[in-house]
Parts: C-alpha cells; sequence; structure tokens
C-alpha cells in the first residue's frame, strides 16, 4: 500500500501572511534571518573581492569558499549531536555571538601580507555556522504545525533570495561607497542584532526535556553518531532525501564563477566608473539575478507541489534539469543581461530542489533525531560545494574561460537528475 501523502495547508499569500501575523516564535526566527543574511551578503562579496583584488587569483577566492563550507562536513556530526542534546535556541544564539566577534577581527586584514589571516577566521566563523544552521531548520517544525512546514520552509528561501539581492546589490554599493569596513562592522553588528531576535523566542524542545547534563567528553562519544546512520537507513525515504542538496553541484562552482565573470567578462562600465568597482557591480549584478531565481522557484513551485509528496520529489527532479540548462546556457552569453538570465533560470531550479529537500527532511524525520540529520545533510551539501569550488577556481587558473568551465558544471547536473528520478522511481516502487 502506497504510504499516505503529506497534509500541508494551501500555499498563498493570506497564509505566509497569518502564519507571520499569528506566529511570534517565527516572526522572530525570520527577523533573524532577515538581518544576519543581509549582513551575510555584504560581508561575502566584500571577502570574494578583497581576496581576488590582493592576490589575483581565481584559486583564492575557490579556497576563501573551500573554507566556508568543507568544515561543516567534518564538524557536522559533532554539531548534530549538540543540536540533538541542548536545546537548540540557545545554540543558535551562542554561535550568533561568536561570529560577531570573528567578523570584527576581519578588520584587521590591511594588506596582502595581512591575506592568510582571512582563511583562520573564516574556518572560526564556518564551524559556528555548522551549529547554528541545522539547530534553525530543526526547530521550524516545533514552532509551526505540521500542515505548515512548507509554508515556512518557502518563505525562508524567499527571504534568503530577497536578502541576496539587497545584500549582493547594496554590499556592492556600500562597498564602493563606503569601503569594505564599513561592510565589516555592519554584519558583525546584525549578528547581535539576530541573537537578541531569537533570545525572545518562546518554545518547547521536546528533545531536550528531562536529559541528563550535557558532558564534553560526549563530544567525542560516535555512539549517537551510528544510532543516527542506523535511522536513516531505516528510512526509504529518507535515504535519498538526505542526499539531494549534495546532489546540486552547480552551488560551488557558481560562487567562483560570478566572482571572476563579474570581473572579466562581465565589468559594469559607467562614464567615470573606476574598473575595481565596476567589476564589483558586474559580481554583485550576477549574484543578484542568483537571488531572484531563488526568489522564484519556491513561490511559483510551491502552490503546485504543497499538497503532495510524489510533487514535491518531482519538482525537485525539474528542478535539477532546469539548473543543469542554466549553467550551460551561461556558458554561451554574451552580455551582462544574457547572463543574468541564465542565472535566473538556474537558480530558480536550484532554491526548488534546497527548499522541497527540505521541508522532505523536516517531515519525515522524528524530532529526536532531526539535528543529526539536518547536519548530515549540510554536511554533505557543503563537501560538495567545496569540491566544487576547488575544482572550479583550479579550472580557472589553469587557462579555461569561466564560461566554460560554466557549462560542464551545467551539464554534469544531470548526473543528480538522473539519479533522484530513479531512486523516486523505486522508492514508490518499494512503498507499493
Amino acid at each position: 500500500m502506497e504510504a499516505p501523502e503529506l497534509e500541508i495547508s494551501p500555499v498563498s499569500l493570506r497564509s505566509y501572511l497569518r502564519l507571520l501575523g499569528d506566529n511570534r516564535n517565527f516572526r522572530r526566527l525570520w527577523g533573524a534571518q532577515i538581518v544576519s543574511e543581509i549582513g551575510d551578503w555584504f560581508y561575502t562579496l566584500a571577502i570574494y573581492n578583497l581576496l581576488l583584488q590582493l592576490t589575483g587569483r581565481a584559486g583564492s577566492v575557490a579556497l576563501a569558499l573551500v573554507l566556508q563550507v568543507l568544515p561543516q562536513t567534518f564538524i557536522g556530526p559533532t554539531a548534530g549531536v549538540v543540536n540533538d542534546r541542548l536545546r537548540r535556541k540557545h545554540v543558535m544564539i551562542a554561535a550568533d555571538l561568536g561570529r560577531f566577534v570573528i567578523v570584527l577581527c576581519m578588520l584587521l586584514v590591511r594588506s596582502r601580507e595581512m591575506v592568510w589571516l582571512v582563511y583562520p577566521l573564516l574556518v572560526a566563523e564556518t564551524l559556528l555556522a555548522a551549529f547554528f544552521e541545522p539547530a534553525r531548520s530543526s526547530v521550524i517544525p516545533n514552532i509551526v504545525g505540521r500542515g505548515q512546514v512548507v509554508l515556512a520552509n518557502t518563505l525562508s528561501s524567499t527571504t534568503w533570495s530577497v536578502n541576496l539581492m539587497l545584500g549582493a546589490t547594496a554590499g556592492g554599493l556600500v562597498a564602493a561607497l563606503f569601503g569594505r569596513d564599513a561592510v565589516f562592522i555592519l554584519n558583525a553588528l546584525s549578528f547581535l542584532v539576530s541573537a537578541a531576535f531569537i533570545m525572545g523566542m518562546r518554545f518547547a524542545e521536546p528533545h531536550a526535556e528531562g536529559t541528563r547534563p550535557f558532558h564534553i567528553r560526549e563530544l567525542v562519544d560516535f555512539s549517537p553518531i551510528v544510532a543516527g546512520i542506523r535511522y536513516v537507513r531505516s528510512q526509504v525515504r529518507l535515504r535519498s532525501t538526505v542526499l539531494v542538496k549534495a546532489g546540486n553541484l552547480i552551488i560551488g562552482p557558481g560562487w567562483v564563477l560570478f566572482t571572476v565573470m563579474g570581473q572579466r567578462e562581465f565589468p559594469v562600465r559607467w562614464h567615470g566608473l573606476d574598473p575595481a568597482r565596476g567589476a564589483f557591480l558586474g559580481m554583485s549584478l550576477l549574484l543578484g539575478a542568483r537571488g531572484l531565481g531563488a526568489l522564484l522557484g519556491p513561490l511559483f513551485a510551491a502552490p503546485w507541489a504543497g499538497h503532495w509528496q510524489h510533487r514535491l520529489e518531482q519538482a525537485i527532479f525539474w528542478g535539477y534539469l532546469s539548473s543543469a540548462a542554466g549553467y550551460m546556457l551561461l556558458g554561451v552569453s554574451g552580455h551582462l543581461w544574457q547572463a543574468c538570465l541564465c542565472v535566473i533560470l538556474a537558480h530558480f531550479g536550484g532554491s526548488i530542489v534546497w527548499v522541497f529537500s527540505t521541508t522532505l527532511l523536516q517531515l519525515q524525520t522524528d524530532d529526536k533525531f532531526r539535528g543529526r540529520v539536518f547536519a548530515a545533510d549540510l554536511g554533505l551539501c557543503m563537501f560538495t560545494i567545496a569540491v566544487g569550488a576547488y575544482v572550479a577556481g583550479r579550472f580557472v587558473d589553469w587557462g579555461f574561460a569561466a564560461r566554460h568551465v560554466a557549462s560542464v558544471a551545467g551539464m554534469l547536473m544531470l548526473i543528480p537528475a538522473t539519479l533522484w528520478g530513479l531512486s523516486i522511481r523505486r522508492t514508490r516502487a518499494e512503498t507499493l
């Protein structure tokens, strides 16, 4: 007999407004997301531009991206255990306060001789993000009803996309007008505001109720990790879904390619505009296009897919294909506006993959395992992002055109699309 479909409330503008108006906890979590993510996009642009300007190598940007994501793969099992043992609200607050200090330390990087400092700071910030993000994903089912999970995820994704558009565009302008130091300060302050929002949340955390005190030695206790692996293996649908984000192979190369293409192929040329600042704005527009695509994807797909699990799964398949087509076409774009349209198409699909896989994981996972499942989900994704960014950076530094690397990355997206298509057919057959 086929597994029952997920019951999800209708997706409409009114349902989003009702969620925000009636749910104080989600409203505060949403506010924390807005301020911290806008600051993050300011900051990301500034870091990549700083490295490319001081070193002149795409590999330095790729290395920065690797250090921003790869540590999450290695710390993920520990982060998952911590999130399943402690109150996730406290984990998020501690991570925000730590990142406030780390980002301020970026102000110390003033010359090429100081570039080395960027890398350990990025690692430290990444380790804290590895604790924060699984906690944020895990608390959503605790603060919204089961039928509102897809609404909450779609709204969070939409917000992420708007933040990317605003942060990428405004970040370029702020850096051009006021300098990188202003960007670092604004991002640091955003973490303080985020922590204040989360501190005001009040909600039950069943996984942490009546548990024994947490001991440091538990950080090296692998039995909870083994239990999490066994749990995932025992769930037919979960086995494939936890790998979905890892299959979004264009995320890592995209960061490197947008930085390089903004500087070398699509700089903005205004009368009297400094070439370095024109390159920064070109990169900002490409990232803004990514945000627009990510905004539109779930908004268009959620009303169609929201009620049915098999539609969520099918939408992920088409999302993979959209990402593939966008990056293959990016490789033959001759103008900035054409490149932006291709990026919109690619990340229209990519955001569907991200949001719908998150929704499926939240609804398919028991609360006591949710931290470990989302830590694994994030860690595997970060691993493929890191590998993709490193490989793309290396190929660009070896003399391959960025547009050709983009086309190859798009072609590779056909692999996870095929594997996911086969997986949902097999899973549906097993559940009949």
